[in-house]
């Protein structure tokens, strides 16, 4: 039991890590990275491989729910509802582009 929470613990905080330093694409690496660590770590511990499924699938959705956790958190003032609502572009959105069309 001690091994599934140290894993799941470890898969959070690498979720955590890439989002809170990186893009959504560094996800193709650490998913399948944190996947076949966990299996690997689970096989040397005596999991079977039925028992060892469910935990891989919680350990990569402990990962993705921790980078969506950072991203909002790294975000939170970037994201908001208004820029679609009002028409008028964000802090990030291109100004002027309607005097470029004419």
């Amino acid at each position: 039991m001690t091994t599934v929470l140290l894993l799941l613990l470890a898969s959070t905080i690498t979720g955590l890590a890439a989002g809170l330093f990186f893009r959504v694409w560094s996800l193709l690496l650490v998913s399948p990275a944190t996947a076949i660590l966990v299996a690997t770590v689970l096989q040397t511990s005596g999991f079977g491989f039925w028992t060892g499924i469910p935990i891989v699938v919680g350990c990569l959705i402990a990962g993705q729910v921790a980078y969506l956790a950072a991203t909002h958190f790294v975000h939170r003032g970037e994201l908001s509802m208004e820029d679609d609502v009002d028409g008028d572009p964000g802090k990030h959105g291109h100004r002027h582009v309607d005097e470029e069309n004419e």
